[in-house]
């Protein structure tokens, strides 16, 4: 059998509409989490006074595991459907779903976004899903959750629905490529399984739906980009720099260049699990030895790629940004630490170019005195050091940040122009 085509998937929304119920229950329905796991969550939920929240607790068990430091099955976070496999990364509240989204390795390829019938549209469910087309997701699945608080309603599904093809209609999003599904993840109803009680619907199940869904092709089309995640010295060997392919091809014999150091040299060896490797492609995590590369030319935060077509180094860039929570304004000046792939580096907003309506994405207003939470704009960023980055467009994976200060994250964003490095 050959591999079936892999997904990562965000579940968004606003924070009590169901997402982790809805999580919970696809895991459950499609085989992924066991009935032994599932009785296990059911006891604990029931001992906590929580019998309904069982479960919400498959997924929150991980966070309060990963808090503890045990290990996790990563079964959890991966199901299969007919078609696609997918990983699921969990996004609870703002915080986790960005951080998740930009500098987590996992790169979203698709989102679900999860409407509650009785209270529909929120605030947090319009930026989840300006969010999403800020980073670039094209794939939206709409899970019009909690049927069953509305009587399984047609007339309220299709109120929401209507609200929310207006929403996404004027954030861009076309509206062909777009489902939506009502489900009921506490009762089961169109998770998994067709449900008898809404007779006046008759498209997919939210699981069908997904398998719907196209994988996006693994880019090793594209030139070699590879962030260096750390730098190890192994006795008898030497260096070994170690990372995650992004994009592109590496093998021995390859001439690579380590930006933006510059350093130049030759791939003696790839492996990956301890075993040598012919070649490595997009998402593999390897180690690499490189022959003429000592360890002051290599480090985190570092990208190698090949010397006929190196990382691109910039002096300045422009960027997309939306503001998620800052406690007060942002005025141009302001230097806060920016994560981009495997770097995080202190980098100056030179200038606030415009600011754009989250809800539509049309110009507000042209050069903006500060920028506010909720807010989206072009900013001009300056690096306080040479940094390695791409236009998103062409490398989405190296394209990508997400800002932080004062211990939360600020505002994320897409890199839409460069200034290279003389």
């Amino acid at each position: 059998m050959a591999d079936k085509p892999h997904l990562n998937l965000v579940f968004i929304g606003h924070v009590d509409h169901g997402k982790s119920t809805l999580v919970g229950r696809l895991l459950y329905d499609s085989g992924s989490l066991s009935e032994q796991e599932y009785r296990k969550l059911e006891a604990e939920a029931k001992e906590k006074g929580k019998g309904t929240f069982a479960f919400a607790y498959a997924m929150d068990n991980l966070k309060e595991e990963r808090e503890r430091g045990v290990t996790i099955d990563v079964a959890y976070k991966k199901f299969e459907g007919k078609k696609n496999d997918f990983t699921i990364i969990d996004a609870p509240g703002h915080k986790d779903f960005v951080k998740n989204m930009i500098t987590g390795t996992s790169q979203a390829d698709a989102a679900v976004l999860v409407v509650a019938a009785k209270e529909g549209v929120k605030p947090q469910t319009k930026e989840h899903a300006f969010l999403s087309q800020v980073m670039g997701i094209k794939q939206l699945t709409i899970a019009i959750n909690k049927m069953d608080e509305v009587g399984y309603e047609e007339g309220k599904f299709k109120e929401i629905k209507g609200e929310m093809e207006k929403l996404l209609g004027g954030i861009g999003f076309k509206a062909e490529t777009v489902k939506y599904i009502p489900v009921s993840a506490w009762e089961g109803d169109n998770v998994a399984k067709k449900t008898e009680k809404m007779p006046w619907y008759s498209g997919p199940t939210l699981i069908d739906a997904l398998d719907d869904l196209i994988a996006p092709e693994p880019p090793t089309d594209k030139p070699l980009r590879l962030p260096i995640q750390d730098v190890y010295n192994i006795k008898g060997v030497g260096m070994v720099p170690v990372g995650r392919v992004e994009t592109g091809i590496i093998k021995p014999g390859d001439q690579i260049i380590v930006q933006p150091s510059g350093a130049t040299g030759e791939v003696k060896t790839v492996e990956m699990h301890h075993e040598q490797l012919p070649q490595a492609v997009p998402g593999d995590n390897i180690g690499f030895n490189v022959r003429g590369l000592d360890k002051t030319q290599v480090k985190r935060g570092h990208v190698l790629g090949h010397t006929n077509n190196p990382p691109s180094v910039a002096k300045e860039f422009t960027a997309q940004i939306v503001v998620l929570s800052h406690p007060t304004a942002i005025p141009a000046g302001y230097t806060p630490v920016f994560h981009m792939h495997t770097e995080q580096l202190s980098c100056t907003l030179t200038e606030l170019q415009k600011s754009l309506d989250p809800k539509t994405g049309n110009v507000k207003e042209e050069n903006p005195k500060f920028l506010k939470t909720g807010d989206a704009a072009i900013v001009k960023i300056v690096p306080t050091r040479p940094v390695v980055v791409e236009e998103y467009k062409a490398f989405p994976q190296l394209g990508r940040f997400a800002i932080r200060d004062m211990g939360q994250t600020v505002a994320a964003g897409m890199v839409t122009g460069i200034t290279p490095k003389e």
